[in-house]
C-alpha cells in the first residue's frame, strides 16, 4: 500500500496551505539549514544570518485580517495567503499587511498554481508602496516551490520521498497547472458557423470542464479552428428574452462584444433546434479564431465528446520550450494528426 504524508481529496485553499506548511515543517525538521536556504530564496536575502527559533502557524488572527499562514522568527515575518484560481484580492492583501509590526524583514507571499499576470503584480506593487512599503511582495507556483525543494534536497536524500508525494499531491490537486500548454477540442454540428463567426462555443454547465489555455472547434474529422481563449463564463436565461441574460464570470473580463455575440448564439440556437434556456451553459470566448486542419487519422472513430491536447507534445517541442504564437500554432496543426 502506498503511503502519502501529505492529506488527500481536498481541494480547499486551506489543505493546500496546511500541506504546503507541513512541507516546510517537515523540511526544517529534516535539515535546518536547507530549509533556511529556501527561506532565503523565497525572502529573496541572500547571505543574511537567521536565527533558529522558528514557529509556523495556520491562520493566525490579526487586527484586520486572518492570512492563511504565517512564518516568522525575531528577525523576519512571512504572512502567507493562498488561491487555487488567481484571485488575490488587494483589499484582502491590504488587510493582512496589519499582520506585520516591528518583524524585521516583512514579506508577503502569495501562492497559487499559476504565476501571477503583471497587472495583477503591479496592482500588489501600488498597494504596498501606498499603505507599508517596508514589505516585500513575493509570488510562488506550488511547481516553483517543487522545484526549489527539489535543488536543495540529494537524489538519496531521505526527504525526497517526502517531495515527491508533496508533488503527486499537488497534482493530484490540480495545483500544478499546465493549461498554458492545453488546447480544448470541442466537437461542433449544426451550429458549427455560428460559433466559428461568434467566435465562441457553448456546452450545458454540469458538463466537465479543466482550464485550458487554447480552445478548437472539430467538424468532420479535422479541428477546423483554433483560438485562445480570453473569457469563460456561466450564461443563464429565464425565458426567450436574450436581454436580460445573466452571466457568472469564471476566467477572464468579458467584453461587451462577448456578451452581444453569446446573446446572439442564444437566438441562433434556436434556428439549429436547440433552447439554450434549459439549462445554464458555459461559453468559453475568443477573440480571434485561426483556420487550421488538424486531422483526425482516418482509422479511428470520431470523437464521442472533448479531447484535450498538450500543445507541446503534439507539435514535438522540448519541455522548457514555449509556445509559438496562435497563428503559428495553426499552421503547424496543419502538418499533424491525431
Amino acid at each position: 500500500m502506498e503511503i502519502h504524508y501529505f492529506q488527500r481529496y481536498h481541494s480547499q485553499e486551506n489543505v493546500s496551505t496546511a500541506n504546503t506548511m507541513l512541507l516546510f515543517s517537515r523540511l526544517y525538521n529534516h535539515s535546518p539549514s536547507k530549509f533556511y536556504d529556501l527561506l532565503q530564496y523565497i525572502m529573496q536575502t541572500e547571505g543574511k544570518s537567521v536565527n533558529f527559533e522558528l514557529s509556523i502557524k495556520l491562520q493566525e488572527r490579526s487586527q484586520d485580517s486572518v492570512p492563511d499562514a504565517v512564518i516568522f522568527q525575531p528577525n523576519f515575518k512571512i504572512v502567507i495567503e493562498t488561491k487555487l484560481y488567481n484571485n488575490f484580492g488587494t483589499k484582502q492583501l491590504e488587510h493582512h499587511l496589519s499582520s506585520f509590526q516591528n518583524d524585521g524583514e516583512k514579506i508577503l507571499l502569495t501562492l497559487d498554481p499559476q504565476e501571477l499576470k503583471e497587472e495583477k503584480k503591479e496592482e500588489i506593487k501600488n498597494m504596498i508602496r501606498t499603505k507599508n512599503p517596508d514589505v516585500k511582495h513575493i509570488h510562488l507556483s506550488f511547481e516553483k516551490l517543487i522545484e526549489l525543494v527539489k535543488n536543495l534536497i540529494d537524489s538519496n536524500d531521505d526527504f525526497s520521498d517526502i517531495i515527491e508525494d508533496y508533488e503527486k499531491y499537488c497534482y493530484e490537486s490540480n495545483l500544478i497547472s499546465d493549461m498554458d500548454k492545453k488546447l480544448d477540442m470541442r466537437p461542433c454540428g449544426t451550429s458549427y458557423k455560428s460559433n466559428e463567426r461568434l467566435k465562441l462555443y457553448y456546452c450545458p454547465a454540469d458538463r466537465g470542464y479543466k482550464k485550458c489555455k487554447y480552445l478548437g472547434l472539430y467538424q468532420n474529422k479535422e479541428m477546423r479552428n483554433i483560438g485562445e481563449i480570453k473569457a469563460v463564463s456561466v450564461v443563464e436565461a429565464q425565458n426567450r428574452d436574450t436581454n436580460n441574460l445573466k452571466f457568472t464570470a469564471i476566467e477572464g473580463e468579458l467584453t461587451e462584444e462577448m456578451k452581444e455575440n453569446a446573446k446572439q448564439a442564444f437566438e441562433e440556437a434556436y434556428q439549429y433546434g436547440y433552447d439554450l434556456t434549459r439549462c445554464p451553459h458555459r461559453f468559453f470566448f475568443v477573440n480571434k479564431l485561426y483556420n487550421t486542419s488538424f486531422k483526425k487519422k482516418q482509422e479511428t472513430h470520431p470523437p464521442l465528446g472533448k479531447r484535450i491536447f498538450n500543445l507541446q507534445e503534439v507539435l514535438g517541442l522540448e519541455k522548457n520550450q514555449k509556445l509559438p504564437s496562435t497563428a503559428e500554432i495553426a499552421e503547424l496543426l496543419k502538418t499533424k494528426e491525431w
